[in-house]
């Protein structure tokens, strides 16, 4: 089948990679002993689990004076002083390819609305220039021993850009442009995979996918025959979608990844989903691996994240935590047993596929932040009982901490001991 035959190839690629090595290679730590060695470890092929901080774009979006990554030096030295070995990046492959008419642009706006802290992104306008961070951010990535694994949230970020989130082929032309760019320069040799489209298919930018999704649920004709209707511009949710639509997301991903492996067959590709799609919703065949973000606020029960994740200042953050905390403390028995059913499948429909799996997103809350009236003990605690879960399959081979293992979130950040504690057991 030609999956299977795929996979033979990239492992028998795999495995004349690591001969080339003089040595056993038993993690990412090893394989970077001499900095002069640059030879490609995908995340499929990884023999122990690498404890991975998703950085999203914030890399990139608070590199400026006064950014918390103004350094990136530092910042990464850092990451790896408190046990990290890979972070999970927003290439910007949006920004690094040619526009629909084929001008490339190499700096970009991205415009602060509102001063309502970013938990996410940028605090600031400013402006960003995404090739030249990419050549000087990832051989530094290198220098650390940190891993990388590229994905895109795709999202315009206040720029001014709009073509290429409503062009047909666009997600796939982006990639392509930006993979062609990092092959050119020698920098694919420090990426474990690329995550295609965050949290497939439904919190992401591309604005071309969701049309279609919205055409496929019966949307556009409804508003055709109610033009007065007040129509939210939304997706319809992962659980609930109909044959049509589900036929046309799984479609849309395996023939994204099967044109990437065809020029590609020695990257790891997948799509990362999370909770709101069901696995047996969506079609594993052509992933290399399955990055499933799961929190506790998914069961829907936990009171109080929605005002937390809102960041409305008017809100007494003391009554809201006093009773996130009295809920947890009552019913922990339930949650931990409900998370580690849903950790179980996640490893099974990994297995099922013969591919790897893990977390870049998890495991408390989707949304915190640093507040007088907050502490992030729940975030710790939660991380340490998922951490533990996860370590019960051999297939879970990247795994993260929380949302939240960027500088700017101070309150977590400089708790290097926490960190170390719990990265040793992910990387044990």
């Amino acid at each position: 089948m030609a999956t299977d035959r795929r996979r033979f190839i990239k492992q028998i690629s795999a495995g004349a990679s690591m001969i080339a090595i003089s040595g056993a290679i038993t993690g990412i730590k090893d394989l970077y002993a001499s900095p002069d060695i640059k030879q490609a470890v995908r995340v499929s092929g990884l023999d122990k689990p690498v404890a991975i901080a998703m950085w999203d774009f914030s890399w990139i979006l608070r590199h400026h004076r006064y950014g918390e990554f103004e350094n990136w030096d530092i910042i990464l030295e850092g990451l790896a002083e408190r046990g990290y070995n890979a972070i999970r990046i927003d290439a910007m492959p949006q920004f690094v390819a040619a526009d629909t008419s084929g001008k490339t642009d190499t700096e970009f706006r991205s415009v602060k609305n509102g001063w309502q802290p970013s938990l996410w992104g940028n605090d600031f306008t400013m402006s960003f220039r995404p090739r030249e961070a990419l050549l000087e951010f990832l051989p530094k990535c290198h220098k650390y021993g940190i891993k990388v694994g590229l994905a895109t949230w795709f999202m315009q970020h206040g720029t001014a850009r709009k073509d290429i989130f409503s062009e047909d082929g666009g997600l796939l032309r982006a990639w392509e442009e930006t993979l062609s760019f990092l092959q050119k320069n020698n920098l694919l040799d420090n990426i474990i995979y690329v995550d295609l489209l965050n949290e497939y298919p439904n919190w992401h930018g591309y604005d071309w996918l969701k049309k279609n999704m919205n055409r496929l649920s019966g949307m556009e004709q409804y508003r055709l025959d109610n033009p007065e209707a007040n129509v939210p511009d939304q997706i319809i949710n992962g659980n609930v979608a109909n044959t049509e639509q589900q036929k046309f997301y799984n479609d849309f991903a395996r023939n994204m990844i099967r044109n990437l492996n065809k020029k590609y067959p020695e990257t790891d590709f997948f799509i990362s989903l999370d909770s709101s799609m069901e696995l047996d919703r969506i079609d594993l065949s052509e992933f290399d691996a399955l990055d499933y973000h799961i929190w506790f606020a998914h069961t829907g029960k936990v009171p109080g994240l929605d005002k937390v994740g809102a960041r409305d200042q008017s809100q007494d953050y003391r009554e809201i935590y006093s009773g996130l905390k009295t809920y947890w403390k009552e019913n922990r028995e339930s949650l931990v047993k409900w998370i580690d059913g849903r950790i179980g499948d996640i490893s099974a429909a990994a297995a099922k596929h013969n591919i790897v799996c893990g977390n870049t997103e998890g495991w408390g809350p989707i949304s915190w932040f640093d507040h007088p009236e907050l502490d992030w003990e729940w975030v710790k605690e939660s991380a340490e009982i998922c951490v533990g879960l996860t370590r019960k399959y051999n297939n879970y081979k990247f795994i993260c901490t929380s949302n939240f293992t960027h500088p700017q979130f101070r309150g977590i950040w400089e708790d290097v001991n926490w960190h170390q504690k719990i990265t040793s057991r992910i990387r044990a």
